[in-house]
């Protein structure tokens, strides 16, 4: 049964108007906000939420019916997912769902979009009626209605969708704890299913990653998040290849990982007894999933745990007079740097520096730079449209050749298929 009054009290009529400011301001886009049945709630929707086109399509009472039904629908995807979803709804138009959960309770959902992705044609004209066909409306004034709905590009929908969610939890103060989890678990297993269909597309028979697991615990040494991301997801895209299905032998590969990350978080330099401890929690927790998904977003949430856990027992311990060293390096990395800079600016000798390093990094000084760089390079590929000649430069290179060869080295790929794989992730993961 929705609950109404729940979702008043947590986002009053005077957050809504300012998340729809906001909004509006950006994108001039109407908002519509309904309870978790699909039905709109008055007072936290905008003038025009509902076009003519939606006005038309609503005066039947079929068509009242499923535009709800529709709302329900995309906002059981949404809180699924953990994100916006986007849709072309019954009707024909483009509708977007962001879900209104605050800890593990569903609120509602508020939407927008209603437009268009390109001009009307003719072949849309039809498609539309075709939707249309048994609900008793005047065809004529719907095609008025249709030419008349804004076109928006399906990067400003995106672009929206994902400001509106980030929008809507700032300023509601609801805790996204819940959703972020659907999220991340929802991506990740977009990543693990492409890993898989390419693996099946070349045919090979896999051994268990051994090598992927020594990268693992090399990447957990240095505190490298988003690398041991990417290894851990494609380790868990062979086991589920090889054990798709199987429960049983899923949770034993987790423990298995689960041991990796120990080793990896005591050679980073955490106490024993803290990971021996830890370890019966994480036991326990793994015994009470009881499906693929959440085991998956689960050990993902362990990694997070045991590089800060790195983070802090190196900090309080020898990583003290390294600090200086990979705080100048973090903030200069963009510039061309020498070993003599580095080390003046630790106020160590060259030799010294460099032998404290890699004792307690695991990696050189220049490799712990280059990571650096190509983690940069990594960010500006995914969030900007700057061309790979940019972000050579802008990553602190300056021959591009270089720059991509030891991108290819690092990654696996080229900087220019890393975009192009990566957005098509992304794509496949906003279609879910």
């Amino acid at each position: 049964m929705a609950d109404r009054p729940a979702l008043r009290r947590l986002l009053s009529k005077e957050k809504f108007e300012k998340i729809e400011a906001v909004l509006r301001k950006h994108f001039q886009l109407a908002l519509e906000t309904t309870d978790d049945e699909g039905v709109p709630i008055e007072t936290m929707c905008s003038c025009d939420s509902v076009p003519d086109f939606c006005q038309i399509v609503q005066s039947c009472g079929t068509g009242l019916r499923r535009c709800r039904k529709e709302r329900r629908r995309s906002l059981a995807i949404a809180l699924e997912t953990g994100q916006s979803y986007i849709c072309i709804c019954h009707a024909g138009i483009v509708l977007v769902c962001v879900p209104v959960v605050d800890k593990d309770k569903t609120l509602g959902g508020m939407f927008f979009g209603k437009c268009l992705w390109e001009p009307v044609t003719q072949i849309l004209i039809e498609d539309i009626e075709k939707r249309l066909k048994d609900i008793r409306v005047d065809k004529e004034q719907l095609v008025v209605a249709l030419h008349q709905l804004p076109i928006v590009q399906g990067r400003q929908i995106h672009k929206a969708a994902e400001f509106l969610f980030d929008l809507l939890y700032e300023v509601g103060g609801f805790d996204p704890r819940v959703i972020r989890w659907r999220q991340q678990r929802s991506e990740q297993q977009s990543q693990i299913g492409e890993f898989i269909q390419e693996r099946k597309k070349l045919g090979t028979e896999w051994q268990y990653p051994l090598e992927s697991e020594r990268e693992l615990l090399g990447k957990v040494k240095i505190g490298d998040r988003t690398g041991a991301k990417e290894i851990l997801n494609s380790i868990l895209g062979t086991i589920l290849f090889k054990t798709i299905g199987d429960l049983g032998v899923l949770k034993a590969r987790m423990l298995e990982l689960v041991s990796i990350l120990n080793r990896a978080a005591v050679e980073g330099g955490v106490d024993i007894n803290v990971m021996l401890e830890k370890n019966l929690a994480y036991v326990n927790k793994v015994m009470q999933i009881d499906n693929q998904q959440d085991l998956c977003a689960w050990i993902s949430a362990a990694l997070n745990e045991f590089i800060e856990l790195v983070y802090s027992s190196q900090d309080g311990k020898k990583l003290t007079q390294i600090r200086p060293a990979i705080n100048y390096i973090d903030a200069n990395y963009d510039k061309p740097l020498t070993l003599a800079e580095i080390a003046k600016a630790s106020h160590l000798s060259v030799s010294r520096l460099a032998h404290i390093f890699k004792e307690q990094m695991g990696v050189t000084i220049i490799d712990y730079l280059t990571s650096v760089r190509i983690e940069r390079a990594k960010q500006l590929l995914l969030a900007t449209e700057q061309n790979c000649t940019e972000i050579c430069f802008e990553a602190g290179y300056n021959n591009q050749s270089y720059f991509t060869r030891t991108f290819k080295e690092l990654v696996g790929m080229t900087p220019r298929q890393f975009r192009i794989q990566n957005r098509r992730k992304e794509k496949l993961a906003k279609q879910l």
